[in-house]
């Protein structure tokens, strides 16, 4: 196997953020709406994968895809609009 990183979605960021704005949440309502007993997502999260430094988990895109009414591919597909 290589060690070669994986490619990054370069609008994945973006594309959260309009979620957000979307729904007109905070960080932290945000932060509230994706999580659950299992899993707690801090506002400071929100706002790291929104300004990309950070990249949300399967289960967290996930919730953010169902939340919006998208799919996934369309998250993560830079050729492909939200």
């Amino acid at each position: 196997m290589g060690s070669a990183r994986r490619r990054k979605p370069a609008k994945l960021g973006e594309k959260l953020k309009l979620i957000r704005e979307n729904f007109e949440y905070s960080f932290s309502q945000m932060a509230a709406a994706l999580s659950d007993r299992e899993t707690q997502v801090l506002k400071t999260d929100v706002h790291k994968f929104e300004n990309c430094e950070r990249e949300p988990n399967l289960i967290i895109l996930l919730r953010y895809a169902r939340l919006a009414h998208t799919t996934m591919e369309i998250l993560v597909d830079d050729k492909l609009n939200y």
